[in-house]
């Protein structure tokens, strides 16, 4: 339902998009994940018929989004990182107001936006101007009048910034609902706990490329099993720790200076976690704290970029092989 193969875009010298390419199937949730400023919103852009690629192709339901954009505007919804809606009408007259403008009959538009204001809990402030709603209200009716003409397509472009663990949680649910239904969703965020929760299959983009792509499970395979994690405390240099325990992992550490967070892979589990605590007393030092986890998703990302997804700052760093695939980033 959604297909991009080698998309290139440059604002100036700056190279925003390099020949990203991936696939959306239907009636599934796609994540496309990355820090602030990888690209994740101009390639938004470019799939909505926002902007035009320098280089490559997108099509969205088998219409590229260059030459039958018109047609592409009629099968997608867009959420975008801010709620496009207007202060001046309520919630109804605002849902009311987008299916007029998808053509919808009055009678269709006034049905089809009572149902969206049960369905997303605003039913109550429904007759309230939309100026009066919290953010989050905004966020539900942003994504609400994204639905009005039941397009096949869904794009939400960080759909869960600025939200609380409530309203975050409904649109979450709310989200489950239209794949499950049938919706194709492509959901870009800098949030992990979102992909994992929601996403059938993820796709890592960093400064513009994409460099690995697979379902949750696929790329924390990358890492080759369970974690040993250590907290460094203040006073402690991280160097004499990472020196003390790097010949004691069963891969690359991925060593968090800002976190004073070392990682180890540990294929041999309690066995590594016994000759790491060894060697920390060999070597005099006492660590916050340390154990055995699971990868998680920023794992995999810091594996991949030497950043957490959250971070703004991108640094390079490398590239594991898994059964994923993967492509390198430098």
């Amino acid at each position: 339902m959604i297909e991009a193969r080698g998309i290139e875009k440059s604002f100036g010298a700056t190279r925003a998009l390099d020949g990203v390419e991936f696939a959306a199937e239907a009636g599934r949730v796609l994540a496309l994940l990355g820090p602030n400023g990888a690209g994740k919103t101009t390639l938004v852009r470019i799939l909505t018929t926002l902007l035009q690629p320098d280089a490559g192709w997108a099509r969205v339901a088998g219409l590229d989004v260059v030459r039958d954009a018109t047609a592409v505007r009629s099968v997608i919804g867009l959420s975008g990182q801010f709620a496009a809606i207007d202060d001046l009408l309520t919630g109804r007259e605002n849902l009311q107001m987008v299916g007029e403008l998808y053509h919808l009959t009055r009678r269709d538009a006034y049905d089809r936006a009572k149902g969206l204001l049960e369905q997303f809990g605003l039913d109550e402030a429904a007759d309230r101007l939309a100026k009066t709603y919290s953010g989050g209200m905004r966020r539900r009716l942003d994504l609400a009048a994204s639905l009005i003409a039941r397009p096949p397509v869904l794009i939400l472009d960080e759909p869960t910034t600025g939200l609380d663990p409530r309203t975050r949680i409904d649109m979450w649910n709310a989200i489950d609902e239209l794949a499950a239904e049938g919706a194709t969703v492509l959901l870009t965020t800098q949030y992990l706990e979102d992909a994992e929760r929601l996403a059938h299959y993820l796709v890592v983009i960093d400064r513009g490329r994409v460099i690995a792509e697979g379902t949750t499970d696929q790329l924390k395979d990358m890492l080759g099993g369970d974690l040993i994690e250590l907290r460094v405390p203040e006073g402690t240099l991280i160097d004499d720790v990472v020196r003390a325990v790097e010949s004691t992992g069963d891969g690359s550490m991925v060593l968090d200076r800002d976190r004073k967070r070392i990682t180890l892979p540990a294929t041999e589990g309690s066995f590594t976690l016994r000759a790491v605590l060894q060697c920390l007393d060999d070597a005099g030092l006492v660590v916050h704290d340390i154990g055995i986890r699971r990868p998680s998703l920023d794992d995999v990302f810091l594996s991949l970029t030497g950043h957490g997804a959250e971070d703004v700052e991108r640094d390079s760093g490398p590239v594991t092989d898994g059964s994923v695939r993967s492509r390198r980033s430098g």
